[in-house]
């Protein structure tokens, strides 16, 4: 994607449908006079003077205690330096997303139009009342280490400054997995820092704490080594002066066990990588260039241990593995501050969770057969579900020990229920959706390329590496629309009706014709079906020359699916094809099946469309939990849609014992936990949330879905087609730019998992 391409699309994204990527989202009901009266006056008046008379009442009664302050100045923000408050707020708000979508945490962002220490602190100290949490961002040192001291010692909420001591608190649990590795002494290991800013001195100071030895240290700045003969250092670059008789980055580099970057990239070379010592540790978190590329890097020492801070090579040290899970945690027990004793908890606890087997969603995720322990994986990944239930109550015990927690944790296993619900995000599934599709990408058959939302979504597909796209339809109209959107890649672009086409068209029909002989069509007629883009896609599955394809953009969903059914054949064992929606709700994803093909499936039908449906959540990571729905519960009805529900939970109940599936049930019984255990405690369901619904029939689920994406705005990805022997998917009509790259990357996963199966 061109630099200018990527300028503009990066604009759109942040202005439109609306500017900005944050809102404030009510949280109780409105719809009535009596509720605005509780919400307002009169009402608001009642915790207005509870919270007088106890301050504390405020967490009670108001969203302080889950609302952090993003506050930054703008001078030093990203690699772009100082360039203003207003011009920092995209930044912000962007901080505010990663708080809300990994640990449900809101945010206002704040943006100070003060450089001077005391006139920002003052500012800070007056807006302090409204939040529960303050995270400092993007703040120039030396400032910034004055601007966190002060705030931590006038406040009494969590304040932390994330550019010094989430990259500390991050790269120091990579650390002291490294040095376990290599089998080194921490007290003795021989540390280069390249960089001098408010990062790289939070990280050395916490590496102290860890075990290393301050004499062991050699930081560098831009003039080369920072040493005690220096004049006009700073008192945080004194901290660190050496007295050792090295001057250039190269020196320090000599025999030293590792480096660590945190300043601009492509300033380390092979040369330099080979002079360091046996088994060394090279943190180079640069970014977006590290200080040396990660494959020239293992290319030159292969007893390396490299970590960068991108997430397309192993090892990334990202701040989101630590901020949002730190504030999660201090928010919980409402702590006063966030101290030393936290920061090395949350170092501990990511060094602990590397430790620990992988869940196969991860795996999954990351195309990985199964990470464990070692070189290439010392930190967790960024999208381990465990994140969010093991780093939390690590910060509030640790807050609890230090005598800092206001309201301390007694219920722990409670707590961990209650921080699992919070991760229940449907952005977080694309994401690791699109991050698995990425990980192998295959070629996607677009058979409606020469419209334009269409061509939106193949441009996405391609730019993002999601898949390779292949365009069908008039070349002319692809060309003209691929110019005016300023998609400029090279791609594969088919016109199937032209004569440049016919040697493949003849084939196709052959092939066709072969199948479908003895079923009433004659050669003449296969050759005019591949004239046709959904007959000649399914063929260029068929036939190896695409791995999938998405249709279904411009035309009804029955004169799409029938090609499908036709020329694709049936995966090995299935009898019935079936189609489900996943549903990105606020509990996690939900399965909901059959949402367009079944109209009126049998009993026997309903137990094998729950199987195929297993599948698929088991290829998304998901343990299924298979909830049977009905207007009855259990019996308590003899209609006949509620029987046959009864016959196919007694089938798989039969034939498939450890499935955890049940029904007849209504609705708000499989998914309230609560309200089930307490009616139907002998459910196979108890103590779980069901997360696939299977229906009685077609016009039940269908509706169903169609109607929580339009009133509930719950998004959706599907349906995706399940039983067919070859990725094809088809999309309902008119479907969004963003529903078909989430179906062409459900297309991809689904190619690479067939592949794997073969």
């Amino acid at each position: 994607m061109s630099d200018s391409r990527k300028r503009r699309e990066a604009l759109l994204y942040h202005a439109k449908p609306k500017p900005g990527k944050i809102a404030v989202v009510p949280t109780k009901k409105y719809t009535t006079q009596h509720d605005l009266s509780l919400a307002y006056s009169p009402g608001v008046a009642a915790p207005c003077l509870e919270i007088a008379k106890d301050k504390n009442n405020v967490y009670k009664y108001t969203a302080k205690g889950n609302l952090v302050a993003v506050i930054s100045n703008g001078t030093a923000v990203l690699g772009l330096g100082d360039i203003g408050p207003e011009a920092s707020k995209p930044v912000m708000e962007g901080k505010g997303l990663l708080f809300k979508i990994f640990a449900d945490i809101d945010v206002f962002d704040i943006e100070v139009d003060a450089t001077d220490v005391d006139k920002f602190v003052e500012t800070v100290k007056a807006i302090a009342p409204t939040f529960g949490g303050i995270n400092l961002e993007d703040i120039k040192a030396p400032e910034a280490f004055e601007i966190e001291r002060r705030l931590k010692e006038e406040l009494d909420i969590p304040v932390m400054h994330d550019d010094q001591h989430g990259t500390a608190i991050i790269s120091a649990a990579a650390l002291k997995n490294a040095i376990e590795i290599i089998e080194k002494d921490i007290s003795t290991v021989n540390i280069v820092v390249n960089g001098a800013g408010a990062a790289a001195i939070s990280c050395t100071r916490l590496y102290l704490k860890l075990g290393v030895k301050r004499e062991n240290v050699v930081m560098c700045d831009s003039k080369g080594v920072i040493r005690k003969d220096r004049g006009n250092l700073t008192s945080q670059k004194a901290e660190f002066a050496t007295d050792k008789d090295v001057n250039t980055l190269e020196e320090a580099m000599h025999n030293a066990d590792v480096f660590i970057g945190l300043s601009k990239g492509n300033v380390v070379t092979p040369e330099m990588l080979l002079s360091m010592s046996k088994d060394p540790i090279v943190f180079a978190m640069a970014n977006p260039d590290p200080e040396i590329e990660y494959q020239l890097a293992v290319d030159t020492r292969d007893d390396i241990i490299m970590a960068t801070g991108r997430s397309d090579h192993p090892n990334q040290v990202n701040n989101v593995l630590g901020f949002p899970f730190i504030f999660r945690g201090a928010l919980d027990v409402r702590a006063t501050k966030i101290n030393e004793e936290m920061k090395m908890a949350a170092v501990h606890a990511l060094a602990d969770l590397a430790k620990k087997s992988v869940p196969e969603q991860v795996n999954i995720v990351y195309d990985e057969v199964s990470l464990s322990f070692g070189r290439e994986y010392i930190i967790p990944k960024p999208f381990d579900p465990r994140l969010i239930y093991e780093i939390p109550p690590a910060i509030a015990k640790a807050a609890m020990d230090s005598g800092i927690a206001k309201e301390p944790i007694t219920d722990w296993d409670k707590y961990r229920e209650e921080l699992m619900d919070r991760s229940g995000t449907g952005s977080k599934e694309i994401r690791l959706l699109h991050n698995r599709a990425k990980k192998d990408p295959k070629r996607v058959v677009f058979a409606e390329a020469d419209h334009l939302d269409v061509l939106k979504a193949a441009q996405r597909v391609h730019d993002e590496k999601i898949g390779i796209p292949i365009l069908l339809g008039r070349k002319d109209v692809i060309l003209e629309l691929k110019e005016e959107l300023g998609f400029d890649a090279e791609v594969v672009i088919i016109d199937p009706k032209t004569d440049e086409e016919t040697d493949r068209r003849n084939r196709y029909a052959e092939t066709f014709w072969k199948t479908r002989q003895r079923k009433g069509i004659s050669f003449l007629e296969a050759q005019k079906w591949m004239r046709e883009r959904n007959y000649f896609a399914a063929m260029m599955v068929n036939t190896g020359e695409a791995d999938a394809l998405i249709t279904g953009y411009s035309r009804s969903y029955p004169s799409v699916v029938k090609p499908m059914l036709e020329l694709i054949e049936k995966d090995k064992g299935v009898t019935r094809v079936a189609a489900t929606n996943m549903m990105l709700t606020k509990q996690g994803p939900m399965f909901l099946a059959d949402t367009t093909i079944n109209i009126n499936p049998t009993a026997k039908d309903l137990a094998k469309i729950s199987q195929l449906t297993s599948s698929l959540a088991k290829m998304f990571g998901m343990k299924p939990h298979i909830a049977m729905l009905g207007f009855s519960n259990f019996g308590s009805s003899k209609a006949e849609s509620s029987v046959k529900i009864r016959e196919a939970v007694s089938y798989i109940h039969r034939y498939h014992p450890n499935v955890i599936v049940d029904g007849e049930l209504q609705a708000d019984f499989a998914l309230n936990p609560e309200l089930l255990a307490k009616e139907f405690p002998f459910s196979k369901l108890n103590g779980k949330r069901a997360n696939i619904l299977i229906f009685p029939n077609l016009e039940s689920a269908n509706i169903t879905y169609k109607l929580m994406k339009q009133v509930d705005g719950v998004e959706s990805i599907g349906p995706i087609l399940l039983g067919m022997s070859k990725p094809v998917h088809i999309l309902q009509l008119g479907a969004s730019v963003d529903e078909m790259v989430n179906m062409a990357a459900v297309a991809v996963v689904d190619a690479q998992n067939k592949l794997r199966k073969k």
